[in-house]
């Protein structure tokens, strides 16, 4: 926050500024309480993970339009406009800034996604950023209508503590029938490599959450009867070249998934009432 929040107000043209804290130990409240008074400061007592936290912080939120960013990310003057422009349009849920990546001392141009279904897996990737069209809207540098968020019922707190939380809050809102863009006029900078996740987080850790967050993200949203059947017959094959190569993550990842079966099922028929889109319809290629 020292080096990137007064980044934030300055870039923030006179906008409402929260702060949504994670249960930290390290000072943070009271840094922000005696350096930034103007800032909204959302204490939570207990530990939420990402998609609890930032659901804590747009909760308070007074404006129906919310821009979200990472304590990593330091957006440039006037990245505000370019994404804001876009909710003119009544059917626009979430608009994607252009982040320049800082990694291992190279600059990679991010923040468009592309995702497809293969084989009953959502298999996404970076996309080139000449494009307005976008799969998802990342939580850490993107805009979003409260009204529609809301509606969704935010982030899905079964992804915590991290990842696959934006891909499927967008993939619903896209299902919904609402409109997910990419803006590359609204640049951030990403600084990965000073995040919290790697910090806390060991690489086991992380392979294990990625696997599991897979495989929720699959049983809650695919309702593709024909990918359905795909994964129903790849996955064990899936399990056994892990085996082979000794991937524990994916077995761990896979078997903590299956726990969340029930609660999975119940948030599936939820979303099912406002789906007005087919899975094959929502892919984006190039």
């Amino acid at each position: 926050m020292k080096k990137h929040l007064q980044k934030v107000i300055d870039a923030s043209e006179g906008a409402e500024i929260i702060v949504s804290d994670d249960c930290s130990s390290d000072g943070s409240v009271d840094y922000l309480t005696e350096s930034f008074p103007g800032v909204t400061v959302v204490e939570n007592k207990k530990r939420q993970g990402f998609a609890g936290n930032v659901n804590a912080g747009v909760a308070h939120a007074r404006g129906d339009i919310v821009v979200l960013l990472n304590t990593d990310v330091e957006p440039e003057k006037r990245f505000l406009p370019p994404i804001l422009s876009h909710f003119k349009d009544g059917n626009v849920f979430a608009v994607g800034c252009l982040e320049k990546s800082h990694e291992n001392g190279k600059v990679i141009l991010r923040g468009r996604g592309i995702a497809r279904w293969e084989k009953g897996y959502y298999i996404h990737s970076r996309g080139e950023v000449n494009r307005t069209d976008t799969a998802w809207v990342s939580g850490g540098s993107g805009a979003f209508r409260k009204s529609m968020w809301d509606t969704l019922g935010g982030m899905d707190t079964i992804y915590n503590p991290f990842y696959w939380e934006d891909i499927d809050l967008s993939y619903r809102g896209r299902k919904a029938g609402w409109k997910i863009l990419f803006e590359p006029k609204s640049v951030v900078h990403h600084y990965h490599e000073e995040g919290k996740i790697k910090s806390e987080f060991s690489q086991d850790d992380v392979k294990r959450i990625v696997y599991r967050n897979q495989f929720i993200f699959i049983w809650k949203n695919l309702t593709d009867k024909t990918q359905y059947l795909l994964h129903l017959v790849y996955t064990p094959l899936q399990l056994i070249q892990a085996f082979l190569r000794k991937d524990n993550g994916m077995f761990t990842g896979y078997w903590l998934a299956l726990q969340q079966l029930i609660i999975l099922m119940r948030r599936k028929k939820e979303q099912y009432l406002l789906n007005v889109k087919l899975d094959k319809e929502l892919d984006i290629l190039k």
